[in-house]
């Protein structure tokens, strides 16, 4: 987090959702390294060619994009979650151009250009071998039958929309602190769990009025997998950067921006911490069922302190 404070800018920022069409989520969930690469590759490739086209914004912009798999009753949605400051540079670089206040580029036009580019970009894989595919989607291993699976998605409408811009650099921050790392259930929504069922929170978006949340309840066994769907593969990096903000040149365009904006980089002091949850155990010690706590942490490699066992109470 100290090193994304060092990174923002006095600009608006905007929050942008990249997602798949159901029939493309069904080839991505065994074919997650690939499809998810493209996911993020063809989204920023959008984003980037939409603003630096002059007749739009004409300028360079960067983003942080984030995976999500999951929605809300763990099923298996994959989607980009956007960050993007609202303007870029010049294609010369002496300028910082601003987007209009409160709006970054059409949605619409985004989401025609990624639904071509993602569409390409799923036959090059195809092409290349590098999808596999099972069940009643083996016969899509012949490349026509693959391009007649995908015609119709060319011709529909793929769901990109801009949420409202967050309020000022302190709220990207706290953004980044509190949702780029969640998984796909958080602690807070578990009701009960027992080895038949586990009960949880979640909200059906097909109800339209505020009142979305329910209570669903599956078999243990089928919650487990629900949540296991989203378990990525080794070594994949959910977190990117592209544009002005990719890791190779982002302290150079952050320096030049802000000389550009005659800003100041901030201060950490100023920028609001990240909630730190305190670290407990929920589970009763199994000899006297007492709660537990936590007396020390250490980490790989590093050995505990030595400490005398505890005094048993007097008779």
């Amino acid at each position: 987090m100290a090193a994304r404070a060092e990174d923002l800018l006095p600009v608006e920022y905007f929050h942008v959702v990249f997602t798949l069409p159901a029939e493309i989520a069904r080839i991505a969930y065994w074919n997650k390294k690939a499809v998810y690469g493209l996911l993020f590759k063809a989204s920023a490739q959008t984003v980037m060619t939409i603003a630096a086209d002059p007749k739009r914004l004409g300028a360079r912009v960067g983003m942080t994009s984030v995976l999500h798999t999951w929605g809300s009753a763990l099923t298996h949605h994959p989607h980009i979650h956007m960050i993007v400051p609202g303007g870029g540079l010049s294609k010369d670089g002496n300028r910082w151009i601003a987007c209009k206040p409160g709006f970054f580029l059409h949605v619409r036009v985004l989401s025609r250009l990624f639904r071509r580019l993602f569409i390409e970009g799923l036959l090059a894989l195809h092409h290349a071998g590098e999808l596999t595919l099972f069940g009643d989607l083996l016969g899509l291993s012949d490349p026509q039958a693959f391009a007649a699976y995908l015609a119709p998605l060319r011709k529909i409408e793929w769901v990109v929309y801009a949420k409202p811009p967050f309020g000022g650099p302190e709220a990207v921050l706290a953004y980044l602190s509190r949702y780029t790392h969640r998984v796909a259930i958080s602690n807070s929504r578990l009701i009960n769990a027992d080895a038949n069922t586990v009960a949880f929170k979640w909200k059906d978006y097909r109800i339209k009025s505020d009142d979305r949340q329910s209570v669903m309840r599956l078999y243990t066994a089928e919650f487990i997998r629900r949540f296991l769907i989203h378990v990525l593969p080794d070594r994949f990096h959910r977190i990117r950067h592209y544009g002005l903000l990719a890791s190779s040149k982002r302290k150079v365009n952050i320096a030049k921006v802000r000389t550009l904006l005659g800003a100041q980089p901030p201060k950490l002091e100023d920028t609001p911490a990240a909630e730190v949850i305190p670290l407990t155990l929920r589970e009763p010690c199994p000899d006297c069922g007492g709660a537990m706590r936590i007396i020390e942490t250490f980490r790989r490699g590093q050995k505990p302190q030595s400490r005398a066992p505890p005094q048993e109470a007097a008779a």
